[in-house]
């Protein structure tokens, strides 16, 4: 379509208020008037009842009608994407996190946190991984990774787009796989620890780039102290105690498959030896039965148990069960680590259901870090739902 001839969605006047905050999120019930020939991913303007413009976006039907890109009345033009994405990679570069050899993974863009709702790229060394979660995304694949050759030039070498499990289930449009180069097994280096990402079929895009600094925290309290990481997948938190100088490491998984490439990552890094142990198995169970005062670090850092409003009460259930009892088993002294990335529960109600399982467990203690996401996975002010990764790090006497 020509430019200055996409459809116009024209929003009821007391509608716009959240538009004109800067929310990217137009609901359905928003939206006065929808022209006919739109269709889920187009690029559509919206305007007010004045025929004001108010930026633009992608359309899809649903609940979520417009994920907005841009605010205001500058018309769309594809160098959007390319000045986009440069601005999410000068952020990162500000971070220190581009081209730097102790560090050679990141998230470069983050939804709404980088102005391109619906699109997640991580970068593991030169393979990038692309995620789109809506249509319009996927729709505009040729765009994203031009600007992605444009802005990083021989810093990608391969790029992959794993977006089946993300996309809308009636969407067949885009092209799952390979997009440049060969995709391989990634190497990359977290502050100075080695881990090999098998970003085809790890989970999310291979690895949770988005604990980096809670992992480097470990750091500080490691050495010297046995320690349970519950949830590990492939061993991050497990591979940074025991840099720092465990006495022990126990990392426990309900997946085969995530432990043999935690195995691989303890060869990698010449951990290999008596002082970590692997568990395949269900951590509610493992923390039952688990002597009181064996670990003197616990690290829970469960799946979202929510990824709905209509979850959240077993969800929160299910935190406040897990953590009572790892309270209740630490050693005195003892740390825990605790996270809930499910973006429905917000840090008060984090907050809230962690105090419950103090006060269950009749133990003392006490916040000594509150955690979120890295920094390379922003969150944009105007959009809090971005937040989504809550931590706690408790003493407990």
């Amino acid at each position: 379509m020509p430019l200055g001839e996409l459809p116009i969605i024209t929003l009821h006047s007391q509608k716009t208020q959240s538009l004109l905050r800067r929310h990217p999120w137009i609901f359905s019930g928003a939206i006065r008037h929808l022209p006919k020939e739109v269709s889920d991913g187009d690029l559509v303007y919206l305007q007010d009842e004045k025929s004001s413009r108010l930026g633009f976006g992608h359309f899809q039907a649903g609940s979520i009608a417009v994920r907005m890109l841009s605010f205001g009345s500058a018309a769309y033009s594809p160098d959007f994407w390319q000045s986009t994405v440069r601005n999410a990679f000068n952020l990162r570069k500000m971070l220190g996190l581009i081209d730097n050899p102790d560090c050679t993974s990141y998230r470069l863009i983050h939804g709404e946190g980088d102005g391109l709702p619906g699109l997640i790229v991580d970068i593991y060394g030169h393979l990038a991984i692309i995620q789109c979660h809506s249509t319009g995304m996927a729709q505009f694949i040729e765009n994203i990774v031009e600007a992605l050759q444009n802005v990083l030039a021989d810093r990608v070498q391969h790029i992959y787009n794993k977006s089946n499990d993300t996309l809308p289930l009636n969407y067949k449009g885009h092209r799952e796989g390979q997009l440049l180069g060969n995709l391989n097994n990634s190497r990359i280096t977290e502050n100075k620890i080695q881990f090999d990402i098998n970003a085809q079929t790890g989970q999310k895009t291979g690895f949770f780039l988005d604990q980096r600094e809670n992992r480097k925290l470990l750091l500080q309290y490691a050495a010297g102290k046995n320690i349970l990481n519950a949830f590990c997948y492939t061993g991050g938190f497990s591979l940074y105690a025991l840099a720092a100088g465990a006495n022990s490491v126990t990392s426990i998984d309900s997946s085969t498959r995530a432990l043999e490439q935690l195995d691989s990552n303890l060869s990698l890094n010449h951990f290999e030896g008596s002082l970590h142990k692997s568990v395949c198995g269900d951590v509610i169970p493992y923390l039952n039965q688990m002597d009181h005062g064996e670990f003197d670090i616990i690290i829970l850092d469960p799946p979202a148990f929510a990824k709905s409003l209509n979850k959240r009460h077993n969800a929160v259930q299910a935190y406040k069960r897990i953590n009572a009892v790892a309270i209740k088993k630490l050693n005195s002294s003892g740390l825990l680590f605790t996270f809930s990335c499910s973006q429905v529960i917000d840090d008060a109600l984090f907050y809230n259901t962690i105090t419950a399982a103090g006060i269950e467990s009749g133990r003392k203690l006490s916040v000594i870090h509150k955690l979120s996401q890295g920094p390379d996975h922003p969150v944009n002010l105007f959009h809090p739902e971005g937040h989504y990764l809550k931590g706690l790090v408790l003493e407990v006497e």
